[in-house]
């Protein structure tokens, strides 16, 4: 099997496998339960994840135009960035290392090789991809700036945030999600607490 062949295994998978895990995270909960530190932690991460991701839906059009401004500036994959603030935030919620192990084994085998067929796309579909690619990392946002700058490509998209492509996209789903996750966790401690 070739890394293509997988990439294309790995998009149609990947959803269902989130489900699949939530499902094992709510499962290792029934045995140790969160407590309101550790939910209170996890939201470091799953607060800035939820927004980074709201932030990033308003900027995209798949497949017309490449996004470059906004979050896109900083991060190649600013929704990719936000999912795993998210996760590893409520991963952590659960205290357990098995659960942050098995979450960065399900990222690296699934989410890897998509980012990577995503990028193969777009250097085919978008040819200022290339200079792009070289100015913005594709995941972790540069801190400091680069010694040698990269000029710039013709401006794509002048892009600005648009709430009508923050809803085509559906993103406040991930709202409601983290929002019913943690109502799952809330409830998991207080029959935790009922049963002391």
């Amino acid at each position: 099997m070739t890394l293509q062949d997988w990439s294309r295994i790995a998009r149609r998978i990947r959803v269902p496998m989130g489900f699949l895990f939530t499902a094992v995270f709510l499962w290792h909960l029934y045995y140790v339960p969160p407590t309101y530190r550790s939910l209170a932690l996890s939201l470091l991460l799953v607060v800035p994840g939820g927004m980074l991701r709201a932030y990033a839906s308003g900027y995209v059009k798949k497949n017309a135009e490449l996004a470059t401004t906004g979050p896109y500036a900083y991060t190649r994959n600013p929704l990719y960035l936000g999912s795993m603030l998210m996760a590893f935030g409520f991963a952590g919620a659960s205290r357990s290392l098995l659960i942050v192990a098995l979450l960065a084994i399900l990222f690296a085998i699934i989410y890897i090789p998509t980012i990577l067929s995503e990028e193969a796309y777009l250097r085919t579909a978008f040819p200022e991809f290339s200079a792009y690619a070289q100015r913005v990392h594709r995941l972790i946002p540069r801190i400091l700036p680069r010694k040698k700058i990269v000029p710039a490509p013709t401006p794509v998209t002048a892009g600005s945030f648009s709430a009508a492509l923050y809803a085509q996209h559906r993103e406040y789903n991930s709202a409601l999600g983290a929002i019913a996750v943690y109502a799952a966790l809330l409830l998991r401690i207080l029959l935790e607490h009922r049963h002391l």
